[in-house]
């Protein structure tokens, strides 16, 4: 399974009916609040086995679910070297 698939299927448990092939506001339009951020980033770092580190938690990061996998992958990358 690939990044962007297991990101979409841990957003789909805190974003129900949600059209994450598409969305791209999920903070801006608070789909995302905080607590659910911070059950979303427990849940990418134990999926992942990476840390977000706080300077990573913006909206930019989390307003679509490609945004959260260009993170996650850049940040295994780092993990990686």
């Amino acid at each position: 399974m690939s990044a962007s698939e297991t990101v979409i299927e841990i957003l789909e448990e805190f974003c129900p009916g949600v059209d994450l092939e598409t969305a791209t506001t999920l903070v801006d339009d608070r789909i995302l609040g905080s607590l659910t951020m911070v059950a979303l980033v427990a849940e990418l770092e134990d999926s992942f086995d990476i840390e977000i580190p706080p300077v990573e938690i913006v909206a930019s990061n989390f307003n679509s679910a490609a945004a959260i996998s260009a993170m996650v992958e850049r940040l295994s990358d780092e993990y990686d070297d």
